[in-house]
């Protein structure tokens, strides 16, 4: 009474599909990658091509600031940690990828 019969679809025939149509529907997805690649991708491995070049060419003497704010000279160079003098007889190590920013010579007294 309230119940309207239903009646099924007849599906299209599988495979003997247009290759043509099944490029152009991937075709989106396709150009999705490729400005994803170019907007984010690549500019990220840029910037992390030169951090680590920056942190390859830290010396002895250097003016740094780091993650945490803290600004100082270089006064010792490790593999894996550095000190920075931050005052007159107050020195501090931390972590090389720490340092964010090397600073103009001078910037730092």
């Amino acid at each position: 009474m309230f119940i309207s019969s239903a009646f099924a679809q007849t599906a299209p025939a599988a495979g003997g599909g247009d290759m043509m149509s099944s490029l152009t529907s991937m075709l989106p997805l396709v150009l999705m990658f490729v400005v994803l690649y170019f907007v984010m991708i690549r500019p990220q491995m840029k910037r992390q091509k030169e951090m680590r070049a920056m942190l390859d060419a830290l010396a002895k003497g250097d003016d740094v600031a780091t993650a945490g704010g803290v600004v100082g000279r270089i006064s010792a160079l490790g593999d894996q940690f550095l000190t920075l003098e931050i005052s007159n007889g107050v020195e501090i190590k931390v972590q090389r990828s720490a340092v964010v920013q090397v600073l103009p010579k001078g910037s730092y007294k």
